[in-house]
C-alpha cells in the first residue's frame, strides 16, 4: 500500500490522466482504510466540481448577446 503523499497525488492524476487499473484498485483499497484521504478525495472532487461551474458561468457571460 502507498502512503497518503503518494495516494493524494494519485488522486491528482486522476483528473489530469486516466489511471491504470492497479493505481485504481490500490487507490480504493486505501480510500476503504484512511478517513484523511477519503476527506482529501471529497475536496479535489470540489473542486473540479466549483471550477467547472466557474468557467460554465464564465464562458455564459462571455458569449456575446
Amino acid at each position: 500500500m502507498l502512503s497518503c503523499r503518494e495516494e493524494t497525488e494519485l488522486m491528482s492524476q486522476r483528473f489530469e490522466r486516466p489511471l491504470s487499473f492497479g493505481e485504481r484498485f490500490g487507490l480504493r483499497v486505501h480510500l476503504l482504510f484512511c478517513k484523511g484521504c477519503r476527506a482529501t478525495l471529497r475536496h479535489f472532487m470540489f473542486l473540479q466540481t466549483a471550477t467547472r461551474a466557474w468557467r460554465e458561468r464564465h464562458d455564459q457571460d462571455s458569449t456575446p448577446r
